[in-house]
């Protein structure tokens, strides 16, 4: 078989999960680190940190058509390339060929996907927040959907163990709908944005602006094979300095450390195996990605960790007489109620004036406004429930909405910043209230 890493295939297992991407990193990273044997499934090719990053240190100039796609590698990935910055040469080997890998679309639905060992871990945000006891108690309040059946102090120890380890740069701002973390510290905010802070604060009663909140390592604490962040804003090629978190570089490595993983890429996973005498999972069906060959592989815990919608495919086809639609759907509710973030809503301006500052770096990172409406007094709506968090990013000046399920009129003043020739172009717009978005 011949595609294990780290250890020799067993007939069994005490644990399998399946994917490496964040949550299969650090699945895999305890479960190893308290024992038990565990082979990593992953359905992608095999990736090692820093020996694989073939594009990290290549400038503008070392690429053909500086970088940018051509018309036959747009024909490849279609819609991987919808977001205007994945598939430039720099990045698009973490993109699936969208000919290869096809799906269909009634309505538009915009799916990145990465399949190789380190998963979208190499390509998110890094942006993170905790959510507030606001969020975890809005169903039972709005009397809506399935209260949780956790409260934010029972979460707050889990946020802090894993903000300590991956390390999460911001600053504290007390606020009840966005609690802190324990941050290292914060990265800069440049004169516009500081005048932008200002000018909301003036403006708007209750409204903040703050440094994004990042997995960078930032400041003196140390991390095991890492290296605090280079401000290079090439990070969706991999970070060779470990500058972000990612399980590649951090929890991968902390799993295989202990003696007690066993990875194995090209591994598509389809099924999990159920047994009706013992009525649990015993194991995973498994097709080779290169060869087409089928494997089965035992244990007696299965994590499922491959995306939310891969692992609900995985869920569904997993039939038996006890799961006739799928595992665990005895609801019907598998495949359904996604939920997503609005990507790219917003604007962009140009502000006059600071022609004596200069900004040194890129600094892979934006601005965050936190939620202000819905939450007492002036701040509540009739026209919509909840509320949403602006994340201002840095690839080609994107916003992204952070919400939940509400309906909102857009009155804030949003800043940008956009590199261009690997200089930093700083904006704000001007206060608009022009559209309605329902989310």
């Amino acid at each position: 078989m011949g595609k294990f890493y780290y250890n020799e295939e067993q007939e069994s297992y005490d644990a399998i999960v399946v994917g490496t991407g964040i949550s299969g990193g650090w699945a895999a990273k305890e479960l190893c680190e308290k024992g038990l044997k565990t082979l990593v499934l992953e359905r992608g090719r095999m990736v090692k940190h820093i020996e694989d990053y073939e594009t990290a240190n290549k400038d503008p100039w070392d690429f053909p058509n500086a970088g940018q796609p051509t018309k036959e590698d747009l024909e490849k990935q279609p819609k991987q390339s919808r977001t205007g910055y994945t598939t430039n040469a720099a990045s698009s080997m973490w993109f699936v060929n969208d000919l290869v890998h096809p799906y269909n679309e009634i309505r538009r639905f915009d799916w990145m996907r990465g399949y190789h060992v380190g998963g979208r871990s190499l390509q998110w945000g890094r942006q993170s927040y905790r959510w507030s006891d606001i969020d975890f108690g809005a169903n039972k309040k709005d009397g809506i959907a399935v209260d949780w059946p956790v409260r934010y102090k029972d979460i707050a120890p889990w946020y802090a163990k894993v903000e300590d380890y991956i390390g999460v740069s911001g600053e504290a701002l007390n606020l009840p709908q966005l609690p802190d973390s324990n941050f290292l510290p914060a990265m800069e905010l440049n004169c516009v944005e500081e005048q932008f802070k200002e000018k909301v604060m003036e403006g708007f009663d209750g409204r903040a602006v703050t440094i994004g909140r990042v997995a960078h390592i930032t400041g003196t604490k140390n991390f095991d094979g890492r290296t605090k962040c280079q401000y290079r804003n090439r990070c969706i090629r991999g970070c060779p300095f470990g500058g972000y978190f990612s399980s590649l570089s951090s929890t991968l490595p902390a799993a295989e450390a202990t003696g007690n993983m066993t990875l194995r890429p090209d591994s598509i996973v389809h099924e999990v195996i159920y047994d009706a005498d013992t009525k649990k999972a015993t194991g995973v069906k498994v097709i080779d990605r290169v060869t087409k060959e089928t494997h089965e592989f035992k244990a007696k815990v299965i994590f499922l960790c491959a995306s939310a919608i891969a692992s609900t495919a995985i869920l569904m086809q997993s039939k038996s007489d006890r799961f006739p639609n799928g595992m665990g759907n005895d609801s019907d509710q598998l495949g359904r109620n996604i939920m997503d973030h609005h990507l790219g809503v917003g604007a962009s301006g140009k502000f006059d004036g600071f022609d004596d500052k200069y900004y040194k770096g890129r600094r892979p990172n934006g601005v965050y406004i936190p939620r202000f409406r819905n939450l007492g007094g002036a701040s509540d709506r009739k026209d919509y429930k909840r509320g949403f968090g602006y994340q201002e990013v840095q690839a080609g000046a994107i916003g992204k909405i952070r919400s939940q399920n509400s309906r909102m009129e857009k009155t804030s003043k949003i800043p940008y910043l956009n590199q261009v020739d690997g200089r930093w172009v700083s904006a704000v717009l001007a206060k608009y209230s022009l559209m309605k978005i329902t989310v």
